[in-house]
């Protein structure tokens, strides 16, 4: 399948300082990916470009083939920003009919989509009087309009409560369901984790992940926690005998390497006369987004 996004080499530069470090990253159609990175690693300044926002010092951007400006480019693309902004003295239908007919959709798809965010109700109320997580809501009916091939989000979730986020990202498989490549730049990991299908690591400019969760815990090796509950009375003998640390009154965790974990497994399944019950944890995205984005030595 031909990727929708490419990013080449991307370079940035600011007071003569690399932002952004030889960026090489793709998405196809339908695909949602994480963009992750601490305050300052570089996402912002990545999705500027791809926007056409700030010009490329090095390397090349694609969007459906065409450069990042352009009319093609800004046609084929939607942007959500962290702290979106309308016309304050706008209606929500009002504000979304002029994007549509911007984005030379029509005004018909505007009622439908203020339904499909949970603004219905209040479409006719002015903008002023909507609260940060209603305004979110607004920019993503946005995103929505004319089905683009490319949909950026930044921090999506902002200011939305917890049932709010989960339609956010039922949305999200949706625009990726209708071939749009969709890339969200979050510091909410526990979201993406289960909600993206791969994930870019930015570290200081330059890209120290990009893969699979599956595939980067493979490559970061990390173990996997193992909590073992002991049948009465046999939590100190069994703590003991394989080295694992008490954390309650019957239970013991201990670590062991991904390769280990099924002759683990099996090891303890057979002691039925000390072991009561097992429960295997595989290193989470949290963990290796702190593998990945640490700066080195640390």
């Amino acid at each position: 399948m031909t990727d929708i996004l490419t990013i080449d080499s991307a370079s940035k530069r600011r007071a003569g300082q690399l932002t952004l470090d030889a960026v090489s990253l793709a998405l196809a159609p339908g695909e949602r990916v994480a963009l992750l990175g601490h305050n300052g690693a570089g996402k912002s300044t990545l999705m500027k470009l791809i926007l056409g926002l700030t010009r490329l010092d090095g390397g090349a951007i694609r969007i459906a083939g065409a450069r990042p400006g352009s009319n093609a480019a800004r046609l084929a693309t939607a942007f959500l920003p962290e702290a979106v902004s309308f016309h304050k003295s706008l209606t929500g239908r009002d504000q979304l009919s002029l994007f549509a007919r911007l984005a030379g959709v029509g005004t018909a798809p505007v009622a439908g989509l203020l339904e499909r965010v949970g603004l219905a109700d209040a479409a006719d109320r002015r903008i002023g009087t909507y609260s940060k997580g209603m305004r979110q809501r607004l920019g993503l009916a946005q995103v929505l309009l004319g089905k683009p091939a490319v949909a950026l989000l930044d921090e999506p979730t902002s200011g939305l409560d917890p049932l709010s986020r989960q339609e956010l990202y039922t949305i999200i498989d949706e625009l990726a369901e209708q071939g749009t490549a969709v890339l969200v730049a979050s510091h909410a990991l526990t979201e993406v984790e289960a909600r993206t299908d791969r994930i870019a690591i930015l570290r200081k400019g330059r890209l120290v992940a990009n893969d699979t969760l599956a595939s980067l815990s493979h490559k970061a090796g990390l173990p996997t926690k193992l909590r073992i509950r002991a049948r009465q009375g046999a939590a100190d003998r069994f703590a003991a005998d394989t080295g694992g640390r008490r954390v309650n009154g019957a239970s013991i965790e201990l670590s062991c390497a991904p390769e280990a974990k099924m002759e683990q497994l099996r090891r303890f399944a057979a002691m039925t006369d000390t072991v009561e019950d097992i429960e295997m944890t595989p290193p989470r995205l949290e963990d290796l987004y702190r593998h990945f984005a640490q700066e080195e030595g640390a």
